[in-house]
Protein backbone atom coordinates (compact mmCIF):
# COMPACT_ATOMS: atom_id res chain seq x y z
CA UNK A 1 0.00 0.00 0.00
CA UNK A 2 1.17 3.51 -0.85
CA UNK A 3 0.36 6.34 1.58
CA UNK A 4 0.18 9.85 0.11
CA UNK A 5 0.08 13.27 1.71
CA UNK A 6 -1.29 15.41 -1.12
CA UNK A 7 -0.94 19.19 -1.04
CA UNK A 8 -2.00 22.06 -3.18
CA UNK A 9 0.68 24.75 -3.38
CA UNK A 10 0.49 27.94 -1.30
CA UNK A 11 -1.09 31.20 -2.42
CA UNK A 12 0.20 33.01 -5.51
CA UNK A 13 -0.52 36.51 -6.81
CA UNK A 14 -2.95 34.95 -9.31
CA UNK A 15 -4.87 33.24 -6.49
CA UNK A 16 -5.04 36.52 -4.58
CA UNK A 17 -6.18 38.51 -7.63
CA UNK A 18 -9.69 37.17 -8.16
CA UNK A 19 -8.44 33.59 -8.54
CA UNK A 20 -6.92 34.07 -12.01
CA UNK A 21 -6.35 30.81 -13.83
CA UNK A 22 -2.69 29.96 -13.41
CA UNK A 23 -1.86 26.85 -15.34
CA UNK A 24 1.63 26.79 -16.81
CA UNK A 25 2.50 30.39 -15.86
CA UNK A 26 5.44 29.96 -13.51
CA UNK A 27 4.89 32.46 -10.71
CA UNK A 28 6.05 32.26 -7.13
CA UNK A 29 4.36 32.27 -3.77
CA UNK A 30 3.13 35.40 -2.02
CA UNK A 31 4.26 36.08 1.54
CA UNK A 32 0.96 34.57 2.62
CA UNK A 33 1.69 31.49 0.51
CA UNK A 34 5.09 31.08 2.17
CA UNK A 35 3.45 31.35 5.59
CA UNK A 36 0.82 28.77 4.59
CA UNK A 37 3.52 26.28 3.63
CA UNK A 38 5.24 26.98 6.95
CA UNK A 39 2.06 26.09 8.80
CA UNK A 40 1.96 22.76 6.98
CA UNK A 41 5.52 22.08 8.09
CA UNK A 42 4.58 22.80 11.71
CA UNK A 43 1.56 20.49 11.47
CA UNK A 44 3.47 17.61 9.85
CA UNK A 45 7.01 17.98 11.23
CA UNK A 46 6.67 14.93 13.48
CA UNK A 47 5.47 12.72 10.62
CA UNK A 48 8.50 11.37 8.73
CA UNK A 49 8.01 10.98 4.98
CA UNK A 50 10.06 8.71 2.77
CA UNK A 51 10.10 10.94 -0.31
CA UNK A 52 8.78 14.30 -1.56
CA UNK A 53 7.57 14.89 -5.11
CA UNK A 54 6.42 18.13 -6.72
CA UNK A 55 5.25 19.76 -9.88
CA UNK A 56 8.18 21.50 -11.61
CA UNK A 57 6.48 24.90 -11.26
CA UNK A 58 8.11 27.09 -8.61
CA UNK A 59 4.95 27.63 -6.57
CA UNK A 60 4.71 23.89 -5.96
CA UNK A 61 8.47 23.29 -5.58
CA UNK A 62 8.81 25.97 -2.92
CA UNK A 63 5.72 24.77 -1.06
CA UNK A 64 7.19 21.26 -1.08
CA UNK A 65 10.56 22.43 0.21
CA UNK A 66 9.04 24.45 3.06
CA UNK A 67 6.30 21.99 4.01
CA UNK A 68 8.73 19.06 4.12
CA UNK A 69 11.40 20.90 6.08
CA UNK A 70 13.81 21.12 3.12
CA UNK A 71 13.57 17.43 2.30
CA UNK A 72 15.05 16.64 -1.12
CA UNK A 73 12.28 17.44 -3.63
CA UNK A 74 11.92 15.37 -6.81
CA UNK A 75 10.05 17.16 -9.61
CA UNK A 76 7.90 15.37 -12.17
CA UNK A 77 6.40 16.95 -15.29
CA UNK A 78 3.26 14.84 -14.92
CA UNK A 79 2.33 16.89 -11.85
CA UNK A 80 2.29 20.23 -13.70
CA UNK A 81 -0.98 22.14 -13.61
CA UNK A 82 -3.48 21.86 -16.44
CA UNK A 83 -2.91 23.70 -19.68
CA UNK A 84 -5.83 26.14 -19.48
CA UNK A 85 -5.54 27.39 -23.05
CA UNK A 86 -7.26 30.74 -23.64
CA UNK A 87 -8.26 30.96 -19.97
CA UNK A 88 -4.68 31.39 -18.76
CA UNK A 89 -4.20 34.51 -16.66
CA UNK A 90 -7.90 35.38 -16.65
CA UNK A 91 -10.65 35.11 -14.08
CA UNK A 92 -13.72 33.00 -14.83
CA UNK A 93 -15.74 36.21 -15.16
CA UNK A 94 -13.31 37.57 -17.74
CA UNK A 95 -13.09 34.53 -19.98
CA UNK A 96 -16.82 33.81 -19.76
CA UNK A 97 -17.48 37.32 -21.02
CA UNK A 98 -15.30 36.49 -24.05
CA UNK A 99 -16.74 33.07 -24.90
CA UNK A 100 -19.16 31.38 -22.48
CA UNK A 101 -19.48 28.32 -24.74
CA UNK A 102 -16.00 27.11 -23.77
CA UNK A 103 -16.87 27.00 -20.07
CA UNK A 104 -20.24 25.38 -20.80
CA UNK A 105 -18.54 22.61 -22.79
CA UNK A 106 -15.92 22.09 -20.05
CA UNK A 107 -18.51 21.89 -17.30
CA UNK A 108 -20.64 19.47 -19.31
CA UNK A 109 -17.81 17.02 -19.90
CA UNK A 110 -14.26 18.04 -18.97
CA UNK A 111 -13.14 14.54 -19.88
CA UNK A 112 -13.29 15.41 -23.58
CA UNK A 113 -13.58 19.21 -23.71
CA UNK A 114 -10.37 21.23 -24.01
CA UNK A 115 -9.81 23.72 -21.21
CA UNK A 116 -9.92 27.21 -22.66
CA UNK A 117 -10.62 25.76 -26.11
CA UNK A 118 -6.95 24.99 -26.82
CA UNK A 119 -5.66 23.42 -23.59
CA UNK A 120 -5.76 19.90 -22.18
CA UNK A 121 -8.78 17.68 -21.74
CA UNK A 122 -9.60 16.35 -18.32
CA UNK A 123 -9.04 12.86 -19.68
CA UNK A 124 -5.48 13.74 -20.72
CA UNK A 125 -4.81 15.22 -17.29
CA UNK A 126 -6.15 12.20 -15.42
CA UNK A 127 -4.07 9.83 -17.57
CA UNK A 128 -0.76 11.58 -16.84
CA UNK A 129 -1.46 12.01 -13.14
CA UNK A 130 -2.64 8.41 -12.80
CA UNK A 131 0.52 7.24 -14.60
CA UNK A 132 2.56 9.19 -12.05
CA UNK A 133 0.82 7.65 -9.04
CA UNK A 134 0.99 4.12 -10.45
CA UNK A 135 4.76 4.56 -10.90
CA UNK A 136 5.00 6.09 -7.42
CA UNK A 137 3.21 3.05 -6.03
CA UNK A 138 5.73 0.71 -7.62
CA UNK A 139 8.68 2.73 -6.29
CA UNK A 140 7.37 3.45 -2.80
CA UNK A 141 5.00 0.62 -1.91
CA UNK A 142 4.66 0.50 1.88
CA UNK A 143 5.96 4.04 2.30
CA UNK A 144 4.57 7.52 3.04
CA UNK A 145 5.17 10.09 0.31
CA UNK A 146 4.38 13.82 0.11
CA UNK A 147 3.17 15.09 -3.27
CA UNK A 148 2.71 18.82 -3.94
CA UNK A 149 0.75 19.76 -7.03
CA UNK A 150 -2.16 21.94 -8.16
CA UNK A 151 -5.86 22.53 -7.64
CA UNK A 152 -7.04 21.47 -11.09
CA UNK A 153 -5.08 18.25 -11.50
CA UNK A 154 -5.53 17.15 -7.89
CA UNK A 155 -9.30 17.42 -8.05
CA UNK A 156 -9.62 15.78 -11.47
CA UNK A 157 -7.45 12.85 -10.34
CA UNK A 158 -9.41 12.38 -7.11
CA UNK A 159 -12.74 12.53 -8.95
CA UNK A 160 -11.60 9.87 -11.40
CA UNK A 161 -10.18 7.57 -8.70
CA UNK A 162 -13.34 7.93 -6.59
CA UNK A 163 -15.45 6.80 -9.56
CA UNK A 164 -17.13 10.20 -10.00
CA UNK A 165 -17.97 11.79 -13.34
CA UNK A 166 -15.19 14.28 -14.10
CA UNK A 167 -17.86 16.98 -14.34
CA UNK A 168 -18.11 16.71 -10.53
CA UNK A 169 -14.43 17.49 -9.87
CA UNK A 170 -15.22 20.99 -8.63
CA UNK A 171 -17.19 19.49 -5.74
CA UNK A 172 -13.83 18.85 -4.09
CA UNK A 173 -12.65 21.94 -2.23
CA UNK A 174 -8.87 22.27 -2.05
CA UNK A 175 -7.51 25.46 -0.53
CA UNK A 176 -3.96 26.76 -0.87
CA UNK A 177 -1.52 24.58 1.13
CA UNK A 178 -4.40 22.36 2.26
CA UNK A 179 -3.47 18.81 3.28
CA UNK A 180 -5.24 15.75 1.93
CA UNK A 181 -4.33 12.13 2.60
CA UNK A 182 -5.12 8.96 0.68
CA UNK A 183 -3.95 5.40 0.34
CA UNK A 184 -3.53 3.32 -2.82
CA UNK A 185 -3.81 -0.43 -2.35
CA UNK A 186 -2.07 -3.04 -4.46
CA UNK A 187 -4.85 -2.86 -7.08
CA UNK A 188 -4.41 0.94 -7.21
CA UNK A 189 -7.79 1.46 -5.53
CA UNK A 190 -7.79 4.83 -3.75
CA UNK A 191 -9.21 5.38 -0.28
CA UNK A 192 -9.51 9.07 0.62
CA UNK A 193 -8.85 9.53 4.35
CA UNK A 194 -8.54 13.32 4.66
CA UNK A 195 -9.49 16.20 2.37
CA UNK A 196 -8.63 19.90 2.55
CA UNK A 197 -7.49 19.90 6.16
CA UNK A 198 -4.63 21.46 8.10
CA UNK A 199 -3.13 18.33 9.64
CA UNK A 200 -3.30 14.54 9.60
Amino acid sequence: MLKVILLRHGETAYNADGNRYCGRTDIGLTEKGIAQAGKVFEALKNIPVDAVYSSPLQRARRTAAIASGDHSVITDERLIEADFGLWEGKTKEEFNAEDPSLWAAWMKDPGVARAGGTGETGGEIVKRVNDFFEELHRKHNGQLVMVVAHNGINRLYLAAKMGMPLSNYRRFDMENSAVSYFELDDENVLTLKKLNTTAL
